[in-house]
């Protein structure tokens, strides 16, 4: 590990293929915005000779992607791939998005890894989002270090971040929360802060010195040792807790000298499985400089504490038809079963998938068996279908290696899938498998759209299935009440970020337009109404009267048609044709143009023609009769409810109640969902919550998540159905 004395094994470079699973490590890196992870993957990569301090290719010439500013901006909001080599294992480091929006790329990096690395701003401390996602890894154990950046802040203080982070990330046992190294400070500048300019590591007291831009390994000064003793000793005893020789302890208090051996391989069995998690401190390279501060120790840490993909059990699988099958081991000639863990579309070639295999051999031009999950209210397609594998290759930034193979436990792009999506299952096409998905968030900012144009609308429908095919965290819905076409996202950010990738990838320019919420209307009193539709205007005439009677039924009742005509005053033929009309005239609305639903209409009288009656004229009775039954009641306005859930930390469940009930909502109760955090449930009127995605994020500072369901239609307050009824006179 990062600690071992005269370690260094030289950098190799970009890695391409992986020959088995043990020489290869997934690392996912989660922090929130601005900690600094994108620059730290660039660090990594500079260290282990991937790029050169000009940032290009090593054996290259081109420019690496590294270096581009638009490029970097498409990064911070999706997942990326950055596959390095160093003393000789193949480390795929997944970058995902600070941004709460994008939590399916992140939730796509933590499937795909097999540890993560948590990025946390000396400047900037840990954010609620981060801590959740660490509560996530602890719930399925997932080894996790931590890596604190900024360290050139002028406030920055390495050692209070450290109490930080064990407060935050410790739980009941702050020591499985420790730094490995201490920083080495240099000279104080003018302003009084002095860089840290290398590290000096607890177990082998040996200092790091990265000041000249490359890590050189030295004595430390005499007055050094004195200042790392409480924490050495204090790591050497969390190493040992951890440890599985349990006489260890015993010896240790006893005075006995542990061997510098036996630490390292306890505290990497400790990494491994998710008991203890170390904290480092990275910066990235000066101008000129081949490693930046803490890089070499990260490598090390990955490759020599970090477990391999043999150590990661797979998940769940069954057939397509959902029958129980054992899970496959991670083995390369085992059964196939992979994932498509991110999908992208590249103007030259195509759809490309990123997949992470878990078991077996992946080559280029066999065909594969494709199955999903068919997640059909977010617009995608049910998959169960072969597919021919195109080319595979190793990603970096825009550049693409081919590969002969992709062995279990690695990660490849894969061109030419045209029907697999994010989150598919690959297998052999005559044994299909399919693995259980992760989580996913449920998309609940709504976005309506409308083509822009004619051109526009003629490519829409493409342009948003490729679009919902790359991202699962999107819905898109085609509302049949209010026909309006919905795109439901996660937040603002993956709203414009949805607009723009129409726009610049698929060539689609859309307008947003207000979304609209499926009101009803209803009657509020009994009422009454005559139709009467009598034209003679040369030729054959229209004519038909009909009386009808109103009565409100209870909710979810529908419309009711009631025949009590007598004496034949409306022909038996045309009596259809007044139900006809009247349920024509209930769905166009009788007063703000919404449908009408939960009344009884009983036919009770008529007249008729007997040359100049007719199914249309009695349809069109109905329709004026209705009308006239409406303008003569009090006609209520009705707004879908719906059911929240709202978990949210402790801290901030009195502002949530609060917003609550200023969006006219009812807290119907609230429990203790787990240490620190509060479920709260209430019921609250759609129209309020079109935007509670956003604004929860915000009331409670990424810590909050929420879901609804639709409850019932209840009467809307009579203030609010007046403006309503009152734009809709205005637009008509």
């Amino acid at each position: 590990m990062g600690d071992k004395a005269n370690s260094h094994p030289g950098a190799a470079g970009r890695a391409t293929a992986a020959d088995h699973p043990s020489s290869v490590r997934n690392v996912v890196l989660v922090g929130h915005s601005g900690s600094g992870k994108t620059t730290l993957v660039e660090a990594l990569a500079l260290a282990a000779g991937a790029v050169n301090r000009a940032g290009r290719v090593e054996d290259g010439g081109t420019v690496s992607d590294y270096d581009e500013i638009e490029h970097r901006q498409q990064r911070s909001v999706q997942l990326s791939l950055v596959p390095v080599e160093w003393g000789g294992f193949k480390i795929n480091i997944l970058d995902t998005p600070g941004y709460a929006d994008f939590v399916g790329e992140l939730r796509a990096g933590l499937r795909a890894a097999d540890a993560a690395l948590f990025v946390v701003s000396a400047a900037d401390g840990v954010d609620g989002s981060t801590r959740m996602v660490w509560d996530e890894c602890a719930a399925v154990g997932m080894p996790r270090a931590i890596v604190v950046t900024h360290l050139e802040a002028a406030r920055a203080d390495f050692e209070a971040m450290t109490r930080i982070c064990a407060e935050e990330f410790g739980g009941d046992d702050p020591d499985a929360v420790l730094p490995l190294y201490l920083p080495v400070h240099g000279a104080a500048g003018p302003d009084g802060h002095a860089p840290v300019t290398g590290l000096i590591g607890l177990l082998s007291q040996r200092v790091f010195d990265y000041a000249s831009g490359e890590r050189k390994e030295t004595e430390p000064d005499a007055g050094q040792l004195p200042l790392i003793e409480e924490a050495r000793n204090r790591l050497i005893e969390g190493i040992i807790a951890e440890s599985e020789d349990e006489t260890l302890m015993d010896r240790y208090l006893g005075g006995a000298e542990i061997d510098f051996t036996s630490l390292v391989a306890d505290l990497e069995r400790a990494v491994a499985r998710g008991t203890f998690h170390p904290v480092l401190a990275a910066a990235p390279a000066t101008d000129g400089a081949k490693q930046g501060l803490g890089t070499i120790e990260l490598l090390e840490l990955i490759t020599g504490g970090f477990p391999t993909p043999l150590e990661r059990a797979a998940p769940e699988i069954t057939t397509p038809q959902g029958a129980a099958r054992p899970a496959p081991a991670c083995a390369v000639d085992g059964p196939l079963v992979a994932e498509v863990i991110k999908t992208s579309s590249d103007p030259y070639v195509g759809r490309v998938s990123l997949v992470r295999v878990f078991s077996g051999t992946l080559r280029p031009d066999e065909t594969v068996h494709v199955s999903g999950h068919g997640m059909e209210d977010r617009g995608h397609q049910d998959h169960d279908v072969d597919e021919r594998i195109g080319a595979l290759s190793s990603p970096f930034g825009k550049q693409q290696r081919p590969l002969a193979k992709c062995v279990a436990g690695d990660i490849a792009s894969v061109a030419k899938l045209t029907r697999a999506e994010t989150g598919d299952t690959l297998s052999a096409k005559d044994d299909p498998l399919l693995m259980a998905p992760w989580d996913m968030p449920d998309p609940l900012l709504p976005l309506a759209i409308e083509a822009h144009s004619k051109a526009d609308e003629d490519k829409l429908s493409q342009g948003l299935s490729r679009l919902v095919a790359e991202d699962p965290t999107m819905r898109l819905e085609q509302n049949p009440h209010t026909h309006q076409l919905v795109l439901w996202c996660l937040g603002e950010a993956h709203k414009d970020v949805a607009l723009e990738r129409l726009r610049s990838r698929y060539g689609v320019q859309v307008d947003a337009v207000p979304h609209k919420v499926s009101l009803r209307e209803t009657f509020g009193a009994p009422s009454g109404g005559r139709g009467r539709h009598v034209k003679q205007s040369g030729g054959h005439g229209q004519f038909a009267i009909c009386e009808i009677e109103v009565d409100p039924l209870p909710p979810g009742s529908g419309i009711e048609f009631v025949d009590k005509v007598v004496g034949g005053s409306v022909p038996r033929q045309f009596i259809p044709s007044v139900e006809k009309g009247v349920r024509a005239q209930a769905a166009r609305g009788v007063a703000a143009g919404y449908p009408l639903v939960d009344v009884r209409v009983t036919l009770l009288d008529g007249k008729a023609h007997s040359v100049d009656s007719s199914d249309a004229a009695f349809q069109t009775a109905g329709s004026l009769a209705l009308r006239e039954a409406a303008a003569e009641a009090r006609i209520h306005l009705l707004e879908p409810v719906a059911e929240v859930q709202v978990l949210v930390a402790d801290d901030y469940v009195g502002p949530v109640m609060s917003d609550l009930s200023g969006r006219r909502g009812r807290v119907v109760g609230t429990e203790q969902a787990s240490p620190g955090r509060t479920l709260v449930r209430a019921e609250v009127p759609e129209i309020e919550i079109g935007r509670y995605a956003v604004d929860l994020r915000s009331l409670s500072h990424g810590t909050g998540r929420f879901s609804r369901r639709y409850a019932r239609h209840e009467p809307m307050p009579p203030q609010l159905t007046d403006k309503i009824r009152e734009r809709a006179e205005e637009g008509r």
